[in-house]
């Protein structure tokens, strides 16, 4: 009677044991599956990510082609908010592959435009607004040497950006300029208005009556720090305003400095460039101004001599933190390389204004 017992139990722990073989087979097959398909699906992922981001090493010119074509989808997440990639300028076929939605490039001897992309489209532009600023300053012939504060009224409750000048600061108006115009300070730029003979709405006031002196008839200022997208203007304008501000020397000798030591409660602060094009041997800048707010996209403007050739380049509404950068080498290269063209290579859609 024992030994059936005993048989019996050792038959039971035999089938249960089977049973959680079969069990785990079974589940391993599905874990299996779903692994397989899972990798394959990640695989996918991978090809068509790869497929669709350009690569610096672009294999062959179909292949940079069909990046291209294909490159808006992975852009729209960095510019969806950008009014430019709204209105669809960067759909725009575009031969040299900018991922600036509006563009221009002039010779400042002959006005010829050598390139052409939206140029009339009007954007909100950012700090390029500062440009503008220091137009104004220095036409207004304060004292570059008087001292300056800057106060809570300086700062940005906009956009909520960030500065090392506190409130409290007081630099020389020259210094806040230089600031505004190198390091794209804010703070500064506001203080600068604020401390105008009527204040900031009269220097507002100025700031427009200089763009229409100027012919920017496209062209519309609130402020003038440029962290307002009610600040717009249009590549062609921007051109304009380059060519004027490259006209004063304090101007371009501020704008084009690579850094700058400031004292700041009682110890040195060093202010580096918004434009690393600045430091770099392949380029020779006269003058420049860099942008960014989310309406804006990233913008660039700069005087520059290559191939022989005073240039202005206007770049607007560029996707990406890095573009605009590279749609100015994009552009130098193929200045260099065809420095003799004398027709005009032009893309253009509708002027695209936004609700004030």
């Amino acid at each position: 009677m024992v030994m059936q017992l005993a048989s019996s139990f050792s038959e039971m722990r035999i089938l249960k044991q089977i049973s959680r073989w079969a069990f785990a087979l079974t589940v391993g097959s599905t874990l299996i599956c779903v692994s397989t398909a899972g990798q394959a699906a990640t695989v996918h992922h991978r090809k068509v990510a790869h497929a669709a981001v350009p690569r610096a090493h672009a294999h062959t010119a179909t292949v940079v082609r069909r990046v291209a074509a294909v490159r808006a989808p992975v852009r729209a997440e960095a510019a969806s908010q950008s009014f430019g990639y709204a209105a669809g300028l960067h759909e725009t076929e575009d031969p040299l592959f900018l991922r600036s939605g509006a563009a221009i490039v002039l010779d400042q001897d002959t006005h010829e435009v050598l390139y052409s992309k939206n140029s009339q489209a009007v954007l909100p532009i950012a700090s390029l607004t500062k440009l503008m600023t220091a137009m104004v300053i220095s036409e207004g012939k304060q004292p570059l040497d008087q001292v300056l504060a800057i106060t809570t009224d300086d700062i940005d409750t906009e956009k909520n950006t960030r500065s090392r000048l506190t409130p409290g600061t007081q630099l020389t108006r020259g210094v806040m300029l230089h600031l505004a115009l190198m390091s794209s300070e804010n703070r500064a730029a506001n203080a600068l208005g604020r401390n105008y003979p009527g204040g900031l709405p009269a220097f507002v006031a100025a700031m427009n009556a200089k763009a229409k002196e100027l012919g920017m008839m496209d062209t519309h200022y609130v402020e003038p720090t440029g962290l307002s997208s009610h600040n717009q203007s249009s590549a062609r304008d921007l051109a304009m305003l380059v060519n004027a501000a490259h006209q004063v020397p304090l101007l371009r000798e501020y704008s084009t400095t690579p850094s700058l030591d400031v004292e700041l409660n009682s110890r040195q602060v060093q202010f580096h460039t918004t434009d690393r094009l600045v430091a770099s041997p392949a380029w020779d800048i006269g003058l420049q101004k860099t942008g960014f707010i989310n309406e804006a996209g990233q913008c660039l403007v700069m005087q520059a001599q290559m191939a022989g050739r005073k240039l202005i380049m206007v770049l607007l509404d560029s996707a990406g933190k890095y573009s605009r950068i590279a749609d100015a080498e994009r552009i130098r290269k193929w200045i260099t390389s065809n420095h003799t063209i004398t027709t005009t290579t032009t893309t253009t859609v509708r002027p695209v204004t936004s609700a004030s």
